[in-house]
């Protein structure tokens, strides 16, 4: 059976106060409520600097059980190292405590910037760095900086795999030694939908999917219509399946996908109008995961 998760990029934004979130509720109740109204949400601070082992523990222990989160690993690696010499720094973040998530640990994003151009040799390498189950972050994890050997960092009881997903912006990815490349590693190529401004790309990689929708006609800002969001149920129930759409955008249509169930996350980035949590509830709505929840947008009183 493939698992359906659909959910937001982040959950701290002033706008949604007395919006999205209810009139009255304090800040620090928002990940508890925000992770009670969608399915899953994406961690996106850790983008921006190294979080720590007790942020992550009162995350984990501030959302409901079966919740997960999809963590948005850090920009030094990816945008100003740019993959040279990340060896340490792909150490010191798991070793920031991302592993105390436990079973609500679902896949580590890395997103590329619009400058940064395919090398296959340099991609490869970065590829391999990346550990595949939690032993391997742990050993990861030993051969970071001195000051990171922090007290609850390693202490995790997760077993089992890890997934990771690529988000790419430049044309040069659009090769079929990439799309090769990312299946060998059995990590997700990101179907990004950002408004026609950088590559959208379908191919599956992985065992499962990992979409962001950054605003149908303007980024970052716009809604999905109903037409849309009917478009993008059908597409999810279709890959968690094992198909593909007929219509798909392929790096590589002659690449053979072995048919089988996938999971899928999704998440809706076109927070800047309040659009991304009433569009996630829309989308799950549309798949019959909302009855699961426990609050509805802009109530405060749950369902009992």
């Amino acid at each position: 059976m493939s698992e359906i998760r659909i959910g937001i990029s982040g959950w701290r934004y002033a706008p949604w106060r007395g919006d999205f979130y209810p009139e009255g509720l304090a800040q620090k109740n928002e990940l508890h409520y925000a992770s009670r109204t969608v399915g899953s949400i994406e961690i996106n601070g850790s983008f921006y600097a190294l979080q720590t082992p007790e942020r992550y523990a009162g995350w984990y222990a501030d959302t409901p059980e079966g919740f997960v989160f999809s963590v948005k690993a850090p920009r030094f690696i990816t945008h100003v190292r740019r993959l040279r010499d990340v060896e340490t720094p792909v150490a010191n973040f798991f070793a920031s405590g991302v592993l105390r998530l436990e079973d609500k640990l679902g896949p580590m994003l890395w997103q590329f910037p619009p400058s940064f151009r395919f090398d296959a040799g340099q991609f490869e390498h970065f590829l391999d760095l990346l550990p595949q189950d939690a032993e391997a972050a742990r050993a990861c994890a030993m051969k970071c900086d001195s000051t990171l050997r922090r007290k609850g960092s390693l202490e995790f009881t997760r077993e089992g795999p890890l997934r990771h997903a690529v988000e790419i912006r430049h044309r040069s990815f659009v090769v079929p030694a990439f799309v090769e490349l990312l299946s060998r590693y059995r990590v997700a190529l990101v179907v990004a939908d950002t408004a026609g401004k950088w590559p959208y790309q379908e191919d599956v990689t992985s065992d499962f999917l990992y979409l962001r929708l950054h605003g149908d006609e303007e980024l970052y800002a716009s809604g999905y219509s109903d037409e849309a969001l009917d478009r993008w149920a059908a597409r999810i129930r279709l890959w968690t399946h094992g198909d593909q759409p007929e219509d798909a955008h392929l790096i590589d249509p002659h690449r053979a996908v072995e048919h089988q169930p996938r999971d899928a996350y999704c998440y809706f980035d076109n927070d800047i109008k309040v659009r991304a949590p009433y569009d996630a509830r829309a989308l799950l709505e549309r798949l019959g995961l909302a009855d699961r929840l426990e609050y509805a947008p802009g109530q405060l009183e749950a369902r009992s």
